[in-house]
């Protein structure tokens, strides 16, 4: 009976030393990758902040964050020699969300970001510290996602981020009767490679830990009464509970099941405009073939006096200021806009303060040269006719549009009226200027920059024989 008592305890020392902490997420167990216990991880990443003493054994770590304050996530490359020699001296990608533990939250995640938006106005959940972080390249924070950023890095090269969570626990709890007890969060990092089209679609690796966020210094607190706890237990209590380590390890997991957000394209503009009408009658949806145009946006850096608060944090953001929205949350474009140079750099410091100032004053220039642009149609022409002969109606007016300038090349002209009249610029072959007796006089660099400012024309379109293309001509 010994015997049997010692092998029992030897096989249930065996398999305990086997269990896995793995993260709870909408997928199946069976969905993780295999073997991941026996496997080198390509990465690790790091996040300097210690883990709770208050945690069972074999049970997922927890660590306390104090909400603002910027934590490292150390990006340490952990490939063996030879492992993905075709990342070698390439970048990859990495995006950090926050994301809720509990799986009730997540099947209601979308409903719960929501409502968080409308209590806080212009926050965001998750933000880069940039500033003090080392190695990232081109980092990105989307002003719809607002609990997710990105970054290009080097795994070679030395690598640190810096996160910020504005979010706390307690803020997606039912309300009871005070001292509610916060939810615990995710954050989970997913890295991709670049394909064949340098799109960073490929996935690496991905890995999280379980969070719970304070108020300010709240975490500490937090930390402290664990600690307490801990050592007013017995000892043969205390050696059920993890020891508290100084940093904590992103444990391996499932790539998040969202894959609308690999892209490589940028994030949405601020006050981006999309037109949709065609350049003449006969050319439907601006194709010939009656296919739909590629979509050209038009993005705009510049910040209008007329523009929210709203408005003015995702110009912060898309301008690379996020460290200082939290300090512009009430700030209109208008109160942007009248901050002097000294009120910036005393806001924001020597280097940030110039490049906001510069940003802020240094785009509201006059262009070089304006034109205004009609587009024809039949009742244009009969309309122009009458207005030339001094015959037309006084309550008749055309609709022109602006277009602004600034290299005084045709090259640019082309891809304007291509941006006006939502088409791809390759679809416009020549540009042509009706001359004396109608001839047709190809547009040039130097005809452009001999225009007269706010000069007016009509466009007209004429087929290309040759291909798929027209010919814009202006008269």
């Amino acid at each position: 009976a010994l015997f049997w008592l010692v092998n029992v305890f030897l096989l249930s020392l065996l398999f305990s030393s086997d269990v896995l902490a793995l993260p709870i997420f909408k997928q199946e167990e069976s969905n993780l990758p295999p073997d991941s216990e026996n496997k080198i991880l390509p990465f690790q990443y790091v996040l300097c902040a210690a883990t709770s003493p208050a945690v069972k054994l074999h049970d997922e770590t927890l660590t306390y964050l104090n909400q603002g304050q910027s934590y490292e996530i150390r990006m340490l490359d952990n490939r063996k020699i030879g492992e993905l020699p075709e990342i070698t001296g390439k970048m990859v990608k990495s995006i950090i969300r926050v994301v809720f533990h509990d799986r009730r939250l997540q099947y209601t995640e979308h409903q719960q970001l929501e409502g968080w938006r409308w209590n806080r106005p212009g926050d965001r959940i998750l933000d880069l510290d940039i500033p003090m972080s080392v190695g990232i390249i081109d980092p990105r924070a989307n002003p719809t996602q607002l609990n997710t950023v990105e970054f290009l890095w080097d795994p070679s090269k030395r690598t640190s981020v810096f996160i910020q969570v504005h979010c706390i626990s307690t803020e997606f709890t039912m309300r009871k009767h005070g001292g509610e007890k916060g939810v615990p969060f995710r954050i989970q990092i997913d890295t991709f490679k670049a394909n064949e089209s340098e799109e960073y679609t490929e996935h690496l690796h991905s890995a999280s830990c379980q969070v719970k966020v304070f108020k300010p210094k709240g975490a500490d607190r937090k930390q402290k009464t664990d600690r307490e706890k801990m050592e007013k237990r017995a000892p043969q209590e205390k050696e059920k509970y993890q020891p508290s380590y100084e940093t904590t390890i992103l444990t391996e997991c499932c790539p998040w099941p969202e894959v609308t957000y690999v892209s490589n394209s940028p994030s949405p503009g601020f006050n981006s405009t999309h037109n949709s009408f065609p350049v003449a009658e006969g050319y439907e949806n601006g194709s010939p073939n009656h296919q739909p145009p590629e979509p050209v946006v038009q993005v705009t850096d510049n910040l209008l006096p007329t523009a929210t608060p709203q408005d003015a944090q995702q110009w912060l953001l898309i301008n690379r200021f996020s460290p200082y929205c939290r300090l512009f949350t009430n700030f209109s474009g208008a109160d942007l806009l009248k901050l002097t140079r000294e009120d910036v750099i005393q806001i924001c410091g020597p280097a940030d303060g110039i490049r906001l100032f510069n940003a802020l004053k240094g785009r509201i220039v006059r262009p070089r040269l304006t034109i205004y642009v009609c587009q024809e149609s039949q009742q244009t022409r009969e309309q122009q006719v009458k207005h030339e002969n001094g015959d037309a109606a006084a309550n008749t007016f055309f609709v022109y549009h602006a277009i602004y300038l600034e290299e005084l090349t045709a090259a640019e002209l082309t891809e304007k009226i291509a941006q006006l009249f939502n088409i791809s610029p390759r679809q416009i072959n020549q540009i042509f200027k009706q001359g004396p007796t109608g001839i047709h006089v190809l547009v040039s660099d130097e005809m452009i920059q001999n225009f007269q400012d706010e000069v007016c024309f009509v466009l007209d379109t004429m087929k290309d024989d040759t291909n798929d293309g027209y010919h814009i001509i202006l008269k």
